[in-house]
């Protein structure tokens, strides 16, 4: 390992180099309700409160303890590791849209927004109408946004990975900065009261720029600096929904721009899951100026994260390879091109398989029938007109990544 002062890190305990804590700021609060709400509380709910004020970190140097800093390297080692396999892997675009789709579906279950991998799937094929499945193919959406951002990120690229993830449900505050106050907990009244009050608006554009400049900073071991730039990001609070599933999608892209991770994409979402009020006291500490928590969840996060991905990924190659037996074609026949297609499109329509197989609809359907006759595939519903068909393996192969990313620490 480098020594602290190779690595942009300040020892520990030197005072000097403390990290930044937000400060506070007392702003004057006009209720809404004012001429019209209820009396009762009334008195709680007017008067000044205290905003979190942004500290300004770009040109900050954390400081952590040894033991932290060794599980940095460790963690940055695992990600390395888990990115050559997939690289080696000879299905790289595969396991990555898997990858992709877990993830996404892990950081909306940290805001509580859970649906099942099929009405996942389905949604992605457009068939709408559960409002949470439709916004976590947002959140897909929004992640391979944030994927595509391989040279440097700037805040327009933080403020599209906002606009496609919000487009559908906040239309009109999508891919823009917040115009009001945000608060979290407490009372929707106002922000009296509250768990915590993000700065205020007009301070966004400048807190967001500072942090740019923080995250475009190459003296600092990659993985620490996106947790840092993850908390800074949480604390700014600078839209006002999605901030949660932007920040992650946010510290993703930065894996990726520095190379840490050129493939692979890891769960580290799925990895929080664990225990996510451990991941919320450490946002907490971070404002304090506390950075080793954020740093050591992050960190932490990656080997159960990386361990489940494996798994996901074993179970997937497992079916795959017992398809390949039951499976009666010729080696080039559309129908084993569609068995590797659902490996990572689990549920799929004659249109789709046409389309990413670029093939005639007639061949489509000739392909999907022979994995039916295998197996593989199965209808789902009685319907004749605009039929669906899911692969059952794979579905369950998601479902069990899950359920092991949802299991609570005791």
């Amino acid at each position: 390992m480098l020594p602290p002062e190779d690595v942009g890190f300040a020892a520990s305990g030197d005072a000097a180099a403390r990290w930044p804590a937000f400060g506070l700021e007392s702003v004057p609060w006009q209720p809404a309700d004012a001429a019209y709400g209820p009396r009762s509380g009334r008195s709680r709910h007017q008067g000044p409160y205290e905003a979190a004020v942004p500290a300004v970190i770009a040109h900050a140097r954390p400081s952590l303890p040894v033991a932290a800093m060794a599980l940095v390297t460790e963690a940055s080692a695992e990600i390395a590791r888990f990115d050559g396999e997939v690289l080696g892997s000879g299905r790289v675009i595969s396991f990555a849209a898997l990858l992709l789709r877990t993830e996404a579906a892990s950081s909306s279950q940290i805001e509580h927004l859970t649906s099942s991998p099929k009405a996942i799937a389905l949604a992605e094929l457009g068939r709408r109408g559960r409002a949470n499945a439709d916004e976590i193919v947002a959140n897909v959406a929004a992640m391979h946004t944030a994927l595509q951002q391989t040279e440097h990120l700037d805040v327009e690229a933080v403020l599209e990975m906002h606009r496609v993830l919000m487009t559908t449900s906040m239309p009109h505050a999508a891919g823009r900065w917040r115009s009001e106050q945000v608060w979290i907990g407490g009372s929707g009244r106002s922000p009296h009261g509250a768990d915590y009050i993000a700065p205020v608006h007009q301070r966004v554009p400048a807190a967001m720029a500072d942090l740019m400049a923080f995250i475009a900073r190459d003296d600092l071991p990659v993985l620490a600096q996106a947790a840092l730039a993850h908390a800074q990001f949480e604390a700014i609070h600078p839209f006002p929904d999605g901030n949660g599933r932007t920040g992650r999608a946010l510290l993703h892209a930065q894996l990726r721009v520095a190379r840490l991770a050129r493939e692979a994409l890891v769960p580290i979402s799925a990895g929080l899951l664990a225990d996510t009020g451990r991941y919320f006291q450490a946002l907490d500490a971070y404002r304090a100026g506390d950075v080793e928590p954020i740093v050591r969840q992050v960190c932490e996060a990656v080997f159960p994260a990386v361990g489940n991905a494996r798994r996901l990924i074993a179970d997937v190659r497992d079916a795959r390879a017992r398809w390949a037996q039951q499976i009666r074609a010729r080696r080039d026949a559309a129908a084993l091109r569609l068995a590797d297609l659902v490996m990572t499109r689990p549920v799929v329509d004659a249109k789709l398989v046409a389309e990413q197989l670029q093939i005639s609809p007639v061949n489509a359907q000739v392909a999907i029938d022979r994995l039916v006759d295998a197996t593989v595939l199965e209808q789902i519903g009685n319907g004749r007109r605009d039929r669906v068909w899911q692969a059952p393996e794979v579905l369950a192969a998601m479902e069990d990544f899950a359920a092991r990313a949802s299991h609570r620490v005791p």
